[in-house]
């Protein structure tokens, strides 16, 4: 960590950035993110997709199937999420649209370490010479460029460029740089170290608490069964009650579709950006999904029976 950046330990609600320095910064780069087209659900992963500006400080620039999101301060910038190999010049490029530097990016934040949002990690690290930041055994599967059985996907995730010297921070952490605070919570189950982050975001004199939620969805290869797994089913349960439970008015999730990011933006917008029931309502999702999974599981045993 450098001289700039401070970890501060507790689960208390992130610092509110500095209203004037936010609303600054958004104004300066507003002309080259006014209205883009929207992308459509379901695109494919590596779809190009134009920058927005989605709140304040806070910019998309991922590709239409996933999320990478922009976080500018006076001190440098936050990258969180890093595509796939295939999209990482994709996010450069936006990143440069929106009049941004590659060597402003001071830290890479990871969601979880499958190779569709740290795939991109090798090159953006190269090119912006930023510090990747991940929690727990994600921060050894991006070093190694894999996981271990340990993740529910192990068997069918692929494998992705290796990235050296990541940081490891902790559940309840908060990265720190310049006006900006990102603070971590541990969200393991769809892998062992899945994170979400939290921050705030202002546009005048008005903030909002910003989450970028992990995947919580119970996704699996073959092999892995979540019913034969007490304490995984257990935390990942957890894990989405804690997400459904922060304070939350702009929802992100690493899948774009997963929070109907593309429902909620552009010109034919159907549903509000802003929303204080998006993470509960993403909870529920999450939990619908996870029961239809483990009554498929039931279901295969019981044939096998």
């Amino acid at each position: 960590m450098t001289s700039e950046t401070r970890a501060v330990r507790g689960r208390g609600q992130v610092l509110a950035l500095a209203a004037l320095a936010a609303n600054g910064l958004f104004q300066a780069h507003a002309a080259s993110a006014a209205e883009p087209p929207a992308c459509k659900p379901g695109s494919d992963w590596n779809t190009p997709a134009p920058p927005r500006r989605l709140y304040g400080n806070v910019w998309f620039v991922g590709t239409c199937g996933l999320s990478s999101v922009l976080v500018t301060g006076d001190r440098g910038h936050i990258l969180l999420d890093g595509g796939t190999e295939r999209s990482a010049p994709l996010i450069e490029a936006n990143i440069r649209r929106l009049g941004f530097r590659l060597k402003d990016v001071r830290y890479l934040l990871n969601s979880h370490g499958h190779f569709d949002h740290a795939g991109g990690f090798a090159r953006l690290q190269r090119d912006t010479g930023a510090t990747v930041v991940a929690r727990g055994d994600d921060a050894a599967a991006i070093e190694n460029g894999r996981g271990t059985r340990t993740d529910p996907q192990f068997l069918s995730a692929d494998p992705f460029a290796p990235v050296a010297n990541v940081h490891r921070i902790a559940d309840g952490e908060t990265l720190a740089l310049g006006t900006l605070a990102l603070t971590a919570h541990a969200t393991p189950g769809h892998t062992p170290g899945g994170t979400s982050w939290t921050w705030s975001a202002c546009e005048g004199t008005r903030c909002v608490n910003v989450v970028y939620a992990d995947s919580l969805t119970a996704y699996t290869d073959d092999e892995y069964r979540y019913s034969d797994q007490a304490e995984v089913l257990s935390t990942l349960r957890a894990s989405i009650a804690a997400v459904a439970a922060l304070p939350c008015e702009l929802l992100i999730t690493p899948h774009p579709d997963a929070s109907l990011l593309w429902e909620r933006t552009g010109a034919g917008a159907k549903s509000p950006l802003l929303d204080d029931t998006a993470c509960r309502r993403y909870g529920e999702r999450s939990t619908a999904f996870l029961e239809k999974r483990l009554a498929k599981e039931n279901e295969s045993v019981q044939r096998k029976e």
